[in-house]
């Protein structure tokens, strides 16, 4: 059984950090790509950012490429999410999911509240 849990959110104040991460088990961690998607109050699913199973490989919606980082690690089974210059508009709740976009098994999320 999939489970995936995520930690490290909370509240930021504008063009603070934050360090998201994402404990998987019950499947081989390794052989899955993972994304990273948000969901903001009355808003869509938005896909974040998603790295391959090797952990070289990532891409980032245009709203956060040069400000997120996706990092994976294998050995810990572990996926992470280093958030800079975070802005109001990233508040939201944080999913990891498994797989390449949104319709793969997810956690229960983490809230990121970023103040202006």
């Amino acid at each position: 059984q999939v489970q995936l849990v995520e930690s490290g959110g909370g509240l930021v104040q504008f063009g603070g950090s934050l360090r998201l991460s994402c404990a998987a088990s019950g499947f081989t961690f390794s052989n899955y790509p993972m994304t990273w998607v948000r969901q903001a109050p009355g808003r869509d699913l938005e896909w974040v950012s998603s790295i391959n199973r090797a952990g070289n490989s990532r891409t980032y919606s245009d709203s956060v490429k040069g400000r997120f980082t996706i990092t994976r690690d294998n050995a810990k089974n572990t996926l992470y999410l280093q958030m800079n210059s975070l802005k109001p508009d990233d508040s939201a709740v944080y999913h990891c999911v498994q797989g390449w976009d949104v319709s793969g098994p997810q956690g229960q999320g983490t809230q990121v509240t970023v103040s202006s």
